[in-house]
Formats: C-alpha cells, structure tokens, sequence
C-alpha cells in the first residue's frame, strides 16, 4: 500500500491508513463473526500471524501465553522501541444485534456452554493493529528504530483465575529483545461517539479485585430461629457493614471506591433456617493503598460481623488486575498527536472509569498511555448506547480508522521525538 512521495510524513500515514480501511473493517468483521474466549484465540492469531509474516517482519513470535502473538518490525534508521498492544479474546456473551455477521459461536466456560461474542470490541483492536502493522511496514524505508506488535490473549480473565493476559506474556518475555521504550493501547469504547479520542493522564481505569464469602450458621425451623444460628441475617449485615468501608473509612476526597455484591446464594425452603450463605462480589480502587486497606478490612468486617451475630464467616479475596495508570508524561507528550489524529474539538479528557484493563501490567513494566476512541454512531448521545459487555453492543465502524491512525501516529511520532 503506498502513498504518495510529494507529500509530508503524517499525510503519507493518512493516505496508506484510508486505503487500509476496507480491508481493517474486514478483518474486524471476520473476527466478529469468529470470536473466540480466553486462551482459546487459535484461529485469530493463526491469521494475525499469517498476516505479519506475509508482511515480512523481521520476527513474529507465537505460543506466547498460549495464543498470543509478537511480531516485531525493525526500521531502516535507528531509534527507540515502542510497543503497541492489542487483546483478541471475546466474552461469554450471546449476541443480540442485528449484523449479517453477527456470532453464532458458542463455547465452554467455566464448565459450561455458553455463547460467545466479541462484546467489549477486541476485534476492533486485532483489525486495527493488523492495519497499523501494515502500514507503519510500507514505511520501512523512513521508520526509526523499531515498533513491536503484541496481540495478547485473555484480556478478559480466565475461569479460577488462572495466570494469562498480559502477566503471563511479560512473564514470557513479551517485552524482551528488544525492550520498549513506551507502549501504546487504546480500546473502542460506546460511551465516546465516532471520531473522538479520550485521554488521561494518571489513574485512568480501576483495579479489579473479587472476594467471596461464606457465612456458617446452624440450620432449624424457620418458625423457632432461636434454636439455631441464621446465616441469612448475619449476611444482610455483612452486606450493609462492609458499605461502611468506603462510606466511613476511606477518604473519597483523595480517590473514589466502591464495594459491591453481585451474588447472595443460601438456603432451599421458606421455612427452614439454612446452614450457609456464599456471597460474591468485586471491589474496585485507583489507588493502591486503597487497594490493599479494603482486603484486609472486608475480611475483618466480615468475620466480626458474623461473629457478632454467633455464625462464622469464611473470606477470600482475589487479586484482579492493578490500577490502569498512565504516565503522565508520555500522555501529555501524545496530545499534539491526539489532536492531529482527530482535531482538537475531538479530544477530550475522560473520567475515571470502573472498569479494569491488564494493560496495566504493561504499564508497571515500561511508561505506557492508553486512550479510548468513540465507536458510538455521531448523532447518537452515547449515553443512550448499549455498554461495552452488554450483548447490544454495537460499534460504528468509522472508529477503526481514528484507531489506526492513532497508533500509526503515535508510534511514529515518539520514535522522532527530541532525545
């Protein structure tokens, strides 16, 4: 794909970027239509494989944590490293729009089958990256120093929390030989129309840890509770007493948290006092040592809690993925580039949001920035879109351009960037 010669560097990315359009937009269509979940992204990175060795790269690694992909591009002039990341997996979600490529797919999850749909955008990022590698590797000739592409598994977790994702991919040397200077990621989010980029500098994106909790009573007859110990009520004020973690115990001035529970499971019949309650739930922060104060508290609100009401609680929690914090520095360095990717008018520094990324890991590694793009249709207010994860998602497709040229953008313009 070429573009060109009379014309300046960033209009060449352009012109290449509009000529790979239609072949990005059916790539992400493809993979839609063939999603695939957690470690389970085989045919995916068969293809985006294929794609980078075709392109002639000067290393393309597979089998990195199970199914991911590396490939590495190495310019013609000397410079720095970046990295640029995509996540391939879909979700156990069963499809509910209306596309002539919309996924019939289904799998096992956790032992049990489920339908399987691309519905937080991942092949929107797999398209994307695949369309930059082409790009940036018809700029071979002008490109300094060199650019990794990393096509990562499991972004979306993995049932019984096994390692993958992103840890799993540091831990076999994803960022090794060479090592990045930076790494770049974005993610299509429907809360941003087409045609816009978010951006943060700093906590963007919340640590994502779980918990679990059982609650031992003694069972009896739902009519003489006093013969027993009712776990039922002991949960209720669990419930409510770890509220007071952030209500009461945090500072909110400094970062928002929340606790919530997302499922209460106990007893068989209306009348009789049940032996255990198990509850689940997720905590989130933007701050570490939030973070690590709701672990050790919820355990001990729980057990004294129980404890108080004569039951006795059983705690877990399980370690998510850290805070997503971008580095200030690099991510005010990219808004001139941001606002040459899209115009100025349509970049917009966003809140913090609730949601977990293992770009995270990444970005405990090496300095690394992470922005959203719109993929909600213009003229739509955003607010009124289906989320990301919902099985109504739906993606405008003039978003995988903006991303294309974003990460072309980027990666050029920080290896040209003053030592």
């Amino acid at each position: 794909m070429n573009a060109p010669a009379d014309i300046s560097p960033a209009q060449r990315i352009d012109a290449i970027a509009a000529g790979l359009e239609a072949k990005v937009i059916a790539w992400r269509r493809d993979f839609h239509a063939h999603p695939e979940l957690g470690n389970q992204e085989v045919r995916t990175a068969a293809i985006v494989a294929d794609h980078l060795r075709a392109l002639g790269l000067d290393e393309v690694r597979t089998g990195v944590a199970a199914t991911g992909v590396v490939g590495t591009l190495v310019g013609a002039l000397p410079g720095p490293c970046v990295a640029l990341r995509a996540d391939m997996d879909a979700l156990p979600v069963t499809e509910q729009v209306d596309l002539p490529f919309a996924s019939r797919a289904t799998a096992v999850w956790g032992g049990q089958e489920v339908g399987v749909m691309h519905a937080c955008g991942h092949d929107c990022h797999t398209a994307i990256l695949m369309g930059v590698a082409e790009l940036l590797t018809a700029l071979r000739a002008e490109l300094r120093g060199s650019v990794k592409f990393i096509f990562q598994p499991a972004e979306e977790g993995l049932p019984d929390y096994e390692n993958g994702g992103a840890k799993r991919m540091i831990e076999e040397a994803a960022l090794e030989n060479p090592r990045p200077d930076a790494i770049f990621g974005l993610h299509v989010i429907s809360a941003l129309n087409a045609g816009t980029i978010g951006y943060r500098p700093g906590a963007m994106m919340a640590s994502t840890d779980n918990f679990w909790i059982r609650i031992h009573g003694r069972q009896t007859h739902g009519a003489m509770p006093w013969l027993g110990t009712d776990p039922i009520v002991a949960a209720a004020q669990v419930v409510l007493g770890t509220q007071t973690l952030v209500s009461r115990q945090l500072d909110i001035m400094h970062e928002p948290a929340v606790v919530t529970f997302g499922t209460v499971h106990g007893g068989l019949r209306e009348n009789i006092v049940p032996d255990e309650v198990t509850l689940t739930g997720t905590f989130r922060t933007f701050d570490e040592g939030q973070r690590e104060f709701i672990r050790a508290r919820l355990a001990a609100t729980a057990e004294n809690i129980a404890c108080a009401c004569q039951a006795r609680a059983e705690v877990r929690t399980f370690k998510g993925y850290p805070v997503t914090v971008n580095d200030t520095r690099l991510t005010l360095w990219s808004l001139p580039t941001l606002e040459k990717v899209a115009g100025r008018g349509h970049v917009v520094h966003v809140p913090k949001t609730g949601g977990g990324e293992d770009f995270s890991y990444f970005q405990k590694e090496i300095p690394g920035a992470f922005f959203f793009v719109g993929v909600t249709a213009r003229g739509t207010d955003p607010a009124r879109a289906a989320a990301n994860h919902s099985p109504h998602f739906r993606v405008d497709e003039d978003g995988l351009l903006l991303g294309m040229r974003l990460l072309a953008h980027l990666a050029v313009d920080f290896a040209a960037r003053p030592a």
